[in-house]
């Protein structure tokens, strides 16, 4: 798809990243409906204000004439002086979702790559996130992007 541009997200920005968060919140309360409550979503609009304004934790959105097409949620982490884990600057994705009526249209690779860049240009060691194992589409866009596990999360359910 042609024609969108990738920016920081703001504030006017909310009602089109809360209906992606519903989106992917589907995603997950569908597959694991014993983890994550049907309807809901990640963020509530006054935590998505702090969020937008803290430049620790960046969201980047593909915009289309003033409409969201996807976003992506960054944290910065880092542990100072950590009695096992080194000073390395890491930079988070927390989320990432494109609008379901716009995907495939390589947004979130667009997306993705933009992270990349702003990583590297701001001296981080990587890029890291976590992604549910039942969420096989988003597993396997992580894989053909070029993600690599760096670990495990297991469960047993009692």
């Amino acid at each position: 798809m042609e024609g969108f541009s990738i920016r920081r997200a703001e504030e006017h920005d909310i009602p089109d990243i809360d209906k992606l968060l519903f989106e992917v919140h589907k995603i997950h309360s569908d597959v694991r409906p014993d983890l994550f409550k049907a309807g809901s979503k990640k963020y509530s609009d006054d935590e998505l204000k702090k969020i937008i304004a803290d430049d620790k934790t960046p969201i980047f959105v593909a915009d289309k004439n003033g409409s969201v097409l996807g976003y992506v949620f960054c944290v910065h982490k880092q542990y100072i002086n950590d009695n096992n884990m080194t000073d390395i600057k890491t930079l988070y994705i927390d989320d990432l979702c494109v609008d379901e009526t716009v995907r495939g249209n390589h947004i979130g690779k667009a997306l993705y790559e933009y992270v990349l860049d702003y990583a590297k240009r701001r001296g981080y060691y990587n890029v890291t996130l976590n992604v549910w194992a039942d969420n096989v589409k988003a597993l396997k866009f992580y894989e053909k992007v070029g993600l690599k596990v760096q670990k495990i999360g297991m469960e047993k359910i009692l």
